[in-house]
């Protein structure tokens, strides 16, 4: 049952919200972080593990390099100090989907500590930039998968039994801490959901993560508490777990404020527990409490030596970081002359990178924004896959546009020829030659099909004589029909009038 709210902008006037963010990264590492299991996503239950990740008896970890590098250029990306000496930790507790009743962790000695993102919000007085500050990234490993069965709500409330599957069991994960966030104001909710933005977009140039969060690879823990004004201590606090959206960060903060001033304003604390969000309502419900200290007996990991990154090292990893996602962008914007919206549209479809390489393959930035974002995209949904997925290269889609602007395709012929190019026929001008579908520029077969359109319809020409222009239209529709689609618009209108003895 959702509890009462008081509306947002009455709750802002009688208190400040303090956010904190934990934001789970999965990487996109071949194997696990301890043993050399896969880390495929969508594999059949407990098919991708064995006695490491299964923490059988004498089963010993071996570290991951690549999940070390991975998490010292995270590090470096948002501006960490990197540690030169750290080690690995048991943190244990009992949960059914940890088979080792314990979870390698970092605890007092993280790999990246003390360090920053900087994120931009649209404010009554502009633009405005919030800094978050990081206490840690550090390196863990994830849980398994539990499936409760038989409940109306899938939660372990009300179920009949519960699967566990222990693939994700293993696989490399930086848990990523902010620090309190203040002065926010009532742009809470907006400043959660653009850090989130920004670090998922730092992490995709990175390459370390697919950052999919609709699979779980990008999970955001949201923190919140009120205080009556900046002045006082922060106050109680809840965490909404495993937030799985930008939209739903935004929102889950928005309603906790919502529900907290409520609880306040009527004479109630707020309880310090974990909650659930639930996208359909747009409510969060109490999960667990963590009003009692956890004392999860955290112990250095005995089976695994303690990591000392040399200087030498982290300097060549920091030579490997992308230019920042947002400079990026913002030259882009600036290069390709299109809007902040216009952007924004190229990285929710995920298709910034690929247009890039297209403009950089020759095409114009409107036509391969055109593409990526049109026919690509539209194919792409149908079929239920990214835009990448489909295997166009830039250079088959310069080499169709370069044919467009040559008059050698229409934008009709061009998207049958991409069906080809997708469907792997062969490359484009095989596909053409095999397809028949260069567009009819010889005068002869267009006027020859512009006269029977006219002898089927009399009257059209009438009109076209007494200045109704607009009439042409019909003429033009009829030979596209009788040739395929494969003639020139433009040329039939140039042949028709002068025909007709009329110009336009």
């Amino acid at each position: 049952m959702a509890e009462p709210v008081i509306a947002f902008d009455q709750a802002l006037k009688e208190f400040d919200p303090v956010l904190g963010l934990e934001v789970h990264v999965e990487l996109g590492t071949r194997t696990k972080m301890f043993c050399g299991c896969s880390t495929e996503f969508g594999g059949e239950p407990n098919t991708h593990v064995c006695p490491v990740c299964l923490g059988l008896p004498g089963s010993l970890p071996a570290l991951n390099r690549i999940g070390v590098e991975s998490a010292i250029r995270i590090g470096l990306a948002l501006n960490c100090e990197i540690a030169t000496w750290c080690r690995f930790a048991r943190k244990n507790y009992f949960y059914p989907d940890m088979p080792k009743n314990f979870q390698t962790s970092q605890y007092d000695e993280p790999i990246c500590f003390n360090g920053y993102l900087d994120v931009d919000v649209d404010t009554d007085e502009g633009r405005k930039t919030f800094r978050v500050e990081i206490e840690r990234a550090h390196m863990e490993e994830d849980t398994g998968k539990n499936t409760h069965m038989g409940g109306a709500t899938g939660r372990i409330h009300g179920a009949d039994y519960s699967l566990v599957d222990y693939n994700r069991a293993g696989i490399p994960l930086i848990e990523i801490v902010t620090k309190p966030i203040t002065g926010t104001g009532k742009y809470a909710p907006e400043v959660a959901k653009a850090y989130v933005a920004a670090l998922r977009d730092i992490l995709r140039g990175l390459g370390v993560s697919d950052v999919k969060m609709e699979q779980g690879s990008l999970r955001c823990d949201v923190n919140l508490s009120l205080r009556p004004s900046p002045e006082h201590e922060l106050g109680t606090r809840s965490e909404t777990k495993n937030v799985n959206s930008l939209r739903s960060v935004e929102r889950s903060v928005r309603y906790e404020v919502t529900r907290q001033a409520a609880r306040l304003l009527a004479g109630q604390r707020v309880v310090q527990e974990t909650r659930h969000w639930h996208e359909d309502t747009g409510v969060t419900t109490s999960g667990r409490s963590k009003e009692q200290a956890e004392d999860y007996r955290y112990f250095p990991e005995p089976d695994l030596i303690p990591i000392a990154p040399s200087r030498e090292w982290v300097e060549e990893l920091r030579s490997t970081l992308p230019e920042n996602p947002a400079v990026r962008r913002a030259r882009l914007t600036k290069t390709w002359n299109i809007s902040e919206l216009e952007m924004e549209n190229l990285i929710n479809a995920g298709v910034l990178e690929l247009v890039e390489s297209a403009v950089n393959a020759g095409m114009s930035p409107d036509a391969a924004r055109k593409w990526y974002t049109g026919e690509l995209a539209r194919v792409a949904n149908e079929r239920g896959v990214e835009v990448e997925e489909l295997g166009v290269t830039h250079v088959e889609l310069a080499r169709i546009e370069a044919l467009i602007a040559t008059g050698a395709l229409n934008d009709k012929l061009a998207r049958q020829v991409l069906e080809g190019v997708i469907a792997r026929e062969g490359d484009v001008d095989s596909i053409i030659a095999s397809r028949g579908l260069a567009v009819v520029s010889d005068d002869g077969p267009l006027l020859e099909a512009i006269v029977a359109a006219l002898a089927a319809d009399p009257e059209v020409a009438e009109k076209i004589a007494s200045g109704k222009v607009q009439a042409a239209g019909s003429v033009v529709g009829a030979v596209m029909k009788a040739t395929r689609g494969q003639a020139d618009a433009a040329r039939v209108r140039e042949l028709l009038f002068a025909h007709l003895g009329v110009s336009e």
